[in-house]
């Protein structure tokens, strides 16, 4: 096999049925421009985050099943997701609130922890997203396409926000806000824009923006 885990199809379909709780789905990234697949709103809260992450290079749901034998029966686990860095690196996501792991969860992750120790890999097991965080990544991820980065507007917040400045000030000071704000929030999307407080307060009219030092994505 030569193609990389995170080019590949992922191993295990993802059924939907009546009356079932969770709610899986496709997320498009930004990242790769390709749609991720998502078993539950928290797998899709941590692959949002992903997508921001711009350390993050390729992201791959399901992407193989690791086999192994508990002394009593044969067992095997898809982790969630394989991430590879910009830097080359690799690490395995499992992705489960802390208060739903049960002893068999447990071992699963244990022994892919273990297993990605041996491929050289790194291996995270994630919970529940900090709140604030979240509901700003959210808002920023509707701004995550392309097509919201007008060019030569983006070049003037650029010069705008080159020195902090208020979010709503910044962005009409820019031009019109209507035609600023979509690139404005794209900007910050990609990381190029930083705000300030991003992971204690909610985005708004006077949170403090500035252009981000080697943070061009």
């Amino acid at each position: 096999m030569t193609a990389r885990f995170e080019d590949i199809a992922l191993v295990r379909r993802f059924r939907w049925s009546r009356g079932e709780r969770h709610f899986p789905g496709w997320y498009w990234a930004a990242t790769t421009g390709q749609h991720v697949g998502f078993e539950s709103w928290l797998e899709r809260d941590r692959l949002l985050l992903m997508d921001f992450d711009s350390t993050v290079a390729g992201i791959a749901s399901q992407p193989f099943w690791l086999h192994w034998y508990d002394g009593k029966r044969e067992r095997r686990h898809a982790p969630d997701y394989f991430v590879r860095r910009v830097d080359g690196s690799a690490v395995v996501v499992d992705v489960r609130a802390d208060d739903r792991i049960e002893s068999k969860d447990a071992e699963a992750f244990e022994v892919t922890r273990l297993a990605c120790d041996q491929a050289g890999w790194g291996f995270d097991r994630v919970g529940v997203p900090e709140r604030v965080l979240l509901a700003n990544v959210r808002w920023l991820s509707r701004y995550r396409h392309p097509r919201c980065l007008n060019s030569p507007i983006a070049d003037r917040l650029r010069e705008v926000f080159a020195a902090p400045s208020p979010l709503m000030a910044g962005a009409e000071a820019a031009g019109d806000r209507l035609a600023t704000l979509p690139a404005l929030f794209h900007l910050l999307w990609l990381q190029e824009l930083t705000a300030e407080e991003m992971t204690v307060e909610l985005l708004g009219p006077s949170t403090i923006v500035r252009l981000t030092s080697g943070g061009v994505r």
